[in-house]
């Protein structure tokens, strides 16, 4: 299990990312505009740089959803490769069967 610090700080990132989202995407807008001026572009970089760093989506971690597992996530159910072995084996995920040809 991940430490509980580590997955509250992922979801503080989370919450910063939303807040900040539509700002960054008019920013972003803004410098590859081709109409825009250099003037406009710079001042769109500059607002950029201004924003906080956990307002990047990238800073944000996929996380097993049941024990914070960082790494080795399943994007498509959200829990960690080791967790859906073992769920799937218990017959906890329904349509999940183990193959064999």
């Amino acid at each position: 299990m991940a430490k509980k610090s580590m997955i509250a700080k992922n979801e503080k990132r989370k919450v910063i990312v939303e807040r900040y989202a539509e700002k960054r995407l008019e920013l972003k807008k803004a410098l590859v505009n081709p109409a825009s001026t250099p003037e406009e572009r710079e001042a769109a970089r500059l607002g950029l740089q201004k924003l906080p760093r956990n307002a990047s989506p990238v800073r944000v971690r996929n996380r097993d959803a049941i024990d914070g597992r960082p790494r080795g996530t399943l994007q498509k159910f959200g829990i960690s490769r080791v967790r859906f072995r073992k769920m799937a084996h218990a017959g906890e995920l329904p349509g999940i069967k183990k193959s064999s040809w």
